[in-house]
């Protein structure tokens, strides 16, 4: 199944993506695809619904994070070895791990705000894993068994923040708008290998990263059976896994994000995103 949420902020309805590519409402089967609703028990009854007895949504509703009211949204640093070599870091022994805020999170297509006085916002387009099993210290062969799903993040990052000064991660990577995710929740079942997926992104039409989550360094399972000793996992949790090489920090000169521009990105199976940079509006 692909899973979305649509409608205004704070407003947004379940829905499911039919074979047309049309929205299918959800609403009267789960009020809205967080928490319990992302059980397997859930998920497998929703697997059942006629999708042509669902109401059709009409238009093109804004498409909002495919997940609501998420708990943790956690991140993992220089997880693709060419990326780590483009930054200059040595390549991580075991995953380095980082939070972004839960306010970071937007939809898919929302614009993403450049925080006020900053001159180094980057993109990175990464995997995002969706937690649908209250879990800790899971096994690695479990692991697919917690999952209630897949999709896209942007993880926004201001460099400065991230780091110069006391050069924390959470700080670059915490913004309003930093975290946009979606636009489907893609269940497992449709994706045949989660670890062989074209990525992309460009900004402004222009190809900045190309890359596969073949090339990960720590793989889906073994992030989540890791996170998973020193997190209690809940369902609704979003785990995002890396990013491959072009960013802006890792060009010479560097380039970084400014008001006007615009991002796109994708990952097979997973849709599309697209971004208008703003300036700071709060």
């Amino acid at each position: 199944m692909k899973l979305v949420r649509y409608g205004q902020p704070g407003k947004e309805k379940p829905g499911l993506i039919d074979s047309s590519g049309k929205i299918r409402d959800l609403s009267a089967h789960v009020p809205d695809l967080c928490g319990s609703a992302l059980s397997k028990k859930v998920l497998a009854k929703l697997s059942k619904v006629k999708l042509d007895k669902l109401p059709l949504v009409r238009g093109r509703p804004r498409i909002g994070p495919c997940v609501a009211r998420i708990g943790n949204f956690i991140g993992v640093g220089l997880n693709y070895a060419d990326h780590a070599a483009e930054t200059g870091a040595a390549i991580p022994k075991e995953p380095i791990l980082f939070n972004k805020a839960p306010s970071s999170l937007c939809g898919p297509n929302d614009d993403v705000m450049i925080p006020r006085g900053s001159e180094k916002t980057d993109w990175e387009v990464e995997l995002a894993i969706v937690i649908g099993e209250r879990c800790q210290h899971v096994a690695e062969k479990d692991a697919m068994d917690v999952i209630a799903g897949f999709t896209i993040c942007n993880d926004v990052s201001e460099r400065a923040y991230q780091t110069e000064g006391t050069g924390q991660w959470m700080k670059g990577k915490s913004s309003p708008t930093f975290g946009p995710l979606g636009p489907w929740l893609v269940t497992p079942d449709e994706i045949p290998d989660v670890q062989k997926l074209g990525m992309w992104l460009d900004v402004n039409g222009r190809r900045m990263q190309t890359g596969s989550t073949a090339t990960m360094i720590f793989g889906v399972k073994f992030l989540v059976a890791y996170i998973s000793k020193f997190v209690m996992l809940e369902p609704g949790d979003v785990i995002t896994t890396g990013t491959p090489p072009g960013v802006g920090m890792g060009m010479k000169p560097q380039v970084f994000l400014k008001s006007g521009d615009i991002v796109r990105l994708g990952i097979e199976g997973l849709g599309e995103q697209k971004q208008l940079v703003t300036a700071w509006q709060a």
